[in-house]
């Protein structure tokens, strides 16, 4: 039996049903409607000039300025993409257009008795900078042109719009923000995938802590909320609200698994007996499908040869505890990927010298770059000469954003401290023996007891001395800090460990600083970071943590920015943002539902997403601050990509009671 939670769009005929300045009506809407995230959609395009509309069969154009300039202005392909972004401004900005683009989808909600009622949402393209008499216009024309049984109403899609319809009243024309509309949907993609696995549903963390000791690679495990120490598994689903910034997203995205939000699963399960099924679990970018199988597929032969992860040799030479300020990304086989990361940003920042436009200089076809759109968004008259643009570019991120002080301690320093005590050394011996024999009973408990011996164990004082050195001196003593990981087994391709590694957020004075010390340390050693570390085929040998000592700093507003949309992987346009009151933490670990932004880091423009657990949007200066945000972390991502300018950037921020940004961590976000 199939149960389809989402269905893919179904082919269609090639013939062009497009219509012009007819009646739109229900059954003639499905006739030229395509599916996206689930719902129909029609594209429609409003002639001013001709007082006539056309409705697009959507199966035979993909996009509305093709079809006005080779259908209404008789352009050919080849001359309009010489133009593209000219003529992209004169249908989308232009307060004197001659043509209203948008599109129409289909939603239903409830009447009073029960019964489901379709009913329309007409908004425009997220760049549209249509100010509100047009909207008003545009949303007139459709109405009038509608079956008077199809309520319809106008969606903003970007947060000037918000502004622009403030002003008119809801009765002229009805409205619904995204978050209303979208916020709470049924089922949400968050990573795409493929598997094939058996179907574990928890209904509390109780059941799933009593059961999680028999999860392996073969489960799709389904409850309301995924812990952060779920183990390495076939597919995630979550059946509450969440984000996809989430540290178990950022996992399914490094490892590569499905994972989506369901919130009817139960509904579901009950009815087609999925829970403990095999299942083939599909997530894409517009559906979400549970095909359950009639057994258990065959076994496959455990893979004795998989691909390791490969580690740059980590160098244990006695080097010193260094300011943030004075690192490099090359410093990551001493200090740790986040450690290193965040001195290169203190490069970045200092020296203005980077090229912060390579994402913006690449091909997207049919333009030959976007350096005009950063132009734009820069504030900057002409894009020529080049390196005028880079020089904006580096100023408007240190216009923005600042990297955090702090000190790091090396590998060096922990391989001391492990090597001084013959009782760690032989419980690790224990460890890797019981890995290489793959005793998985011996395992746990042998990391516990390492952990336990790395918190207790004397520290030697050439141990001692430069972790109490790094504490703050002057009016700074006594403040609170902050003692975060940074090994170099994290922040890798195909391994993210995200929210793995201990962070210590409330240390004050010496002996705290010791202890959290001790804690970021023995975390490299705890039952699950062993496990999915092995899992991996990285060596024991081979890994080492690094620690942060920073400042703690107040934050009013705290939260992660991914330089890409991660539910839609090929929209090179916009920044996804989440944030919380107070600190970054509170988005990933999942104590809190953010709040939810996209940001168009091409033709500019945000929009709210989900308002999460506060209820309510931020206000609208706060907004544009974000916008500014989401902008530096794209160009960022011109810097810290490794191979490709389109590798994004998952970077945690907080904001202080005096609207700085402070970047607090910058690493690769898993794809």
């Amino acid at each position: 039996m199939t149960t389809a939670v989402l269905p893919a769009d179904a082919p269609r005929p090639g013939t062009d049903r497009t219509a012009i300045g007819e009646h739109l009506s229900l059954p003639l809407f499905h006739t030229l409607s395509g599916t996206l995230a689930g719902h129909p959609y029609l594209k429609v395009v409003v002639d001013r000039a001709e007082g006539t509309w056309h409705l697009l069969d959507t199966a035979v154009h993909p996009f509305h300025v093709d079809y006005i300039a080779t259908r209404v202005l008789g352009m050919e392909l080849a001359a309009l993409d010489s133009v593209l972004d000219a003529f992209n401004a004169s249908v989308y900005m232009d307060p004197r257009r001659r043509f209203l683009l948008g599109v129409l989808s289909l939603h239903t909600d409830e009447d009073a008795a029960g019964r489901e009622r379709p009913f329309l949402v007409l908004e425009t393209t997220e760049a549209d900078t249509m100010p509100g008499p047009l909207l008003e216009e545009f949303y007139t024309f459709v109405r009038h042109r509608l079956d008077g049984r199809l309520a319809l109403l106008l969606k903003p899609a970007n947060h000037g719009q918000e502004s622009e319809l403030a002003t008119i009243s809801d009765i002229r024309v009805p409205r619904i923000l995204s978050h209303e509309l979208f916020g709470n949907r049924t089922r949400t993609p968050l990573n795409p995938g493929e598997t094939t696995g058996r179907l574990r549903c928890f209904r509390t963390l109780e059941e799933y802590a009593a059961e999680s000791g028999s999860l392996g690679r073969s489960d799709i495990v389904a409850m309301p909320a995924l812990p952060d120490d779920v183990p390495r598994v076939a597919g995630f689903i979550s059946t509450a609200p969440t984000t996809p910034l989430s540290h178990t997203n950022v996992l399914a995205s490094g490892w590569g698994i499905p994972n989506a939000t369901v919130r009817d699963l139960e509904r579901l399960v009950e009815s087609e007996s999925l829970d403990g099924a095999w299942v083939r679990y599909e997530v894409t970018d517009h559906h979400i499908t549970l095909v359950r199988l009639a057994q258990a597929p065959a076994p496959t032969a455990p893979d004795r040869h998989r691909e390791r992860i490969r580690l740059r040799t980590p160098l244990l030479t006695d080097v010193p505890a260094l300011p943030l300020h004075r690192l490099r990304r090359t410093d990551d086989n001493r200090y740790g990927t986040k450690a290193a990361n965040l001195g290169e940003l203190h490069h970045v920042l200092g020296s203005r010298t980077a090229d912060l436009t390579a994402f913006y200089q690449r091909p997207r076809p049919p333009r030959a770059h976007l350096l005009g759109h950063l132009a734009a968004r820069l504030g900057a008259s002409d894009p020529a000469p080049v390196a005028g643009l880079r020089s904006a570019a580096a100023a408007f991120a240190v216009g923005t954003v600042t990297a955090p002080d702090g000190v790091a301690l090396p590998f060096a320093l922990q391989h001391r401290f492990l090597t001084s005590s013959p009782a760690i050394q032989q419980a690790i011996g224990r460890l890797k023996t019981a890995l290489a024999l793959d005793t998985v009973d011996a395992v746990d408990p042998l990391c516990r007891e390492l952990q336990r011996l790395i918190r207790q164990a004397p520290l030697p004082d050439a141990v001692t001395r430069p972790i109490v050195q790094a504490l703050p001196t002057g009016p700074a003593a006594g403040s609170r800090l902050v003692v975060r990981s940074s090994s170099n087994a994290e922040d890798l391709p195909g391994f993210s460990a995200a929210g793995v590694y201990d962070s210590v957020t409330s240390v004050r004075g010496a002996d705290e600083l010791l202890a959290a010390v001790r804690r970021v340390w023995a975390s490299l050693f705890s039952p699950r970071s062993v496990r999915l570390r092995h899992q991996a085929g990285i060596s024991p040998d081979d890994t080492y943590m690094g620690v942060i000592i920073q400042r703690y700093l107040p934050a009013d507003l705290g939260g992660v920015l991914v330089t890409c949309n991660p539910t839609r992987r090929a929209d090179f346009r916009n920044v996804c943002l989440n944030c919380s009151p107070g600190s970054p933490e509170t988005v990933v670990d999942g104590t809190a539902l953010p709040l939810q932004y996209l940001y168009n880091t091409v033709e500019g423009g945000g929009r709210t997403v989900a308002l999460g657990s506060s209820g309510r949007d931020l206000p609208a200066v706060t907004r544009e601050r974000l916008g500014q945000l989401a902008l530096t972390g794209r160009l960022l991502q011109s810097h810290f990509s490794d191979a490709d300018v389109d590798d994004p950037l998952d970077i945690e921020w907080l904001m202080t009671d005096q609207g700085s940004f402070h970047l607090v961590q910058i690493r690769p976000f898993a794809r």
